[in-house]
Parts: structure tokens; sequence; C-alpha cells
């Protein structure tokens, strides 16, 4: 099967016992065909693919959202043609997320284009991280004989992509003030340079920076290497070229104490930990490692010392 020969819909020989009748095509019979069809062509995941793309269409999230009666209900000329239209998408190998043009984050839905990076669900743990860290600031202001009145934090997120991270934050955090930084034009940078200046010392910097190590790039997924921004992955020779930078930068940006989290390769811990190590005059010290959702170090928090 290829998407210039499909047909329309193979009515007869995908028919569930919900749709009896002669040409009728509900949403579970467009799912099983999109799913057998994207298996025959090699896709990944394509039962979630097929579930999310007639899901999309019938206005619904989930595919497990949909109600028996609208999963049994036939399905419409227009809307079999859009789910055609939009899973050929995906027989490009084009991701799921820039097929349907949004994706969740969190408690948010955030527009997608390509070749902007897609925020992937491990990501959400670095907010959490940072929402954590900042409550037990918030927790020891209060324990003070004498607590003073702690000021709004101050974050900066240095490649930004979609704005998955700096939304989240200001929706965790609402009394933050967050900067949201990536490469563009020359205007843009000294708008980014007036906004630090402004704003003084910050109390986070957050980032999911390209971490990649240069000869892993070859083997990531068509989906990432067709339609993502590349530079967005691409950490060069040891994932630790941006890395680097933020961390050079970091002192500059910081306030007494403050931190920076990132999210990194899991073989950049120890990595990070000895170059820091190298580089003390940055005054900044590796505080915690943090897991993802499968056991792999992660996340780092970093801290700058006082003086």
């Amino acid at each position: 099967l290829s998407s210039s020969t499909l047909p329309l819909w193979p009515l007869l020989s995908l028919r569930q016992s919900c749709s009896a009748r002669p040409g009728v095509m509900t949403a579970t019979d467009v799912v099983n065909y999109w799913q057998k069809v994207f298996e025959t062509n090699g896709i990944p995941e394509a039962r979630e693919s097929s579930e999310y793309i007639v899901s999309f269409v019938l206005g619904a999230k989930t595919f497990q959202s949909l109600s028996s009666k609208s999963l049994c209900t036939p399905l419409t000329v227009a809307q079999q043609e859009q789910i055609q239209q939009l899973s050929n998408k995906r027989l490009e190998r084009m991701p799921v997320q820039y097929i349907l043009g949004e994706w969740d984050f969190q408690d948010l839905t955030l527009k997608m284009r390509p070749p902007v990076f897609i925020p992937r669900p491990e990501t959400e743990d670095l907010i959490s991280l940072v929402v954590e860290e900042e409550s037990l600031m918030y927790k020891k202001n209060s324990g003070l004989c004498f607590p003073v009145s702690a000021p709004h934090p101050v974050i900066l997120e240095i490649g930004c992509g979609s704005g998955a991270i700096a939304l989240s934050l200001l929706c965790k955090l609402p009394q933050s003030r967050v900067i949201a930084m990536d490469k563009e034009e020359a205007a843009v940078d000294l708008t980014r340079e007036n906004q630090l200046l402004l704003w003084g010392p910050v109390d986070f910097i957050v980032s999911n920076p390209p971490y990649v190590f240069h000869e892993d790039m070859a083997s990531l997924d068509a989906e990432i290497l067709r339609y993502e921004d590349l530079d967005a992955l691409d950490g060069g020779d040891d994932g630790m070229r941006v890395i680097e930078t933020i961390l050079v930068l970091a002192p500059s940006l910081l306030k007494d104490s403050g931190s920076v989290f990132l999210e990194v390769d899991p073989r950049h811990p120890n990595m990070v930990k000895d170059w820091l190590q190298a580089h003390p005059n940055l005054l900044l010290v590796l505080r915690a490692v943090h897991k993802d959702f499968c056991g792999k170090p992660r996340f780092l928090h970093i801290q700058k010392q006082s003086r």
C-alpha cells in the first residue's frame, strides 16, 4: 500500500459490526483501516497515529474520549476526505503534532508548526523541578523569624521553541516573570538584552537545549529528520555546545544562589560535573541529578554559589 495508490476506502474489507450497512464507514472502521495502512508502510505508532487523526477530525482530544454513539455514527464524505488528507501526511512521516497543528503540554494546548521543536512529555518533569524549587525558597523565607517580602521570581528560558516551558511556568507560577529567548534576527537579540538589563539578575534559568551528540543525529527517527529543526537537537560533537554556552553566561545572569535547570542526555551529568570542576571561576555547583520517567538521568540542577 502506498499513498499514491490508495483507494478512498476499502468499504467492505474492514467494516465492523457497528457499520452493517453497505457503504457506511464509522470512526472505528477508519481507525482500523489506517492502522493497517500505517503498519504496512512501516509508520511508527500506527494505532496511536490513526486514533489521533480520526479523533481530531471528530473534534475530540483522544479516541478513548469518543462516546459509543460517536464511534458507530457513519462518517460524512467530508470527514473521510479530511482523514485521508491528514493520514497521507503521516505516510510521509510527518509527526502527528504537526499534522494536527496543535498538541497538549501539561495543562496547555499549544499550536505546532514545523520546524519548531515539538515539546516532549519528559520535559514536563523539568517544569515540576522549577516549581518545587520555588516552593522551597518560599517556605524557607516564610520560616524566618522576620520574614521579608519575597520578590516575584524571574525566570529565563533559553531556547523557547513553541513556548511550552515558559508558558507552563507562567501558569504554575503566575506571580513570576518569564523571559523566553530563542535565536532570531538582530532586532530580537537586542530586545532580549534590553529585557535582561531592565529586569536585572534572574532567579532561575531553565532550558531544554540541543543536546543530541552529533554522531547520533543520523539515527533519529524520520519524523524528526524530515520535519523538525535539527539545530534544536544537535548539540555538537559531545552534545555540550549549547550547554557550555549557557553555563558560561549563567553567573552573570543569575542572582546569588540562583539555579540553572537543564534537560540533558543521560551521558551528560558526569560530563557537566567534570566541566564545572574544570571551570571553578564560574562558581557553579551541580546540586542534583534527577531521572526522567524511564529512569534515565535527564535533568540537572546547577546552583550559583555566593562569593
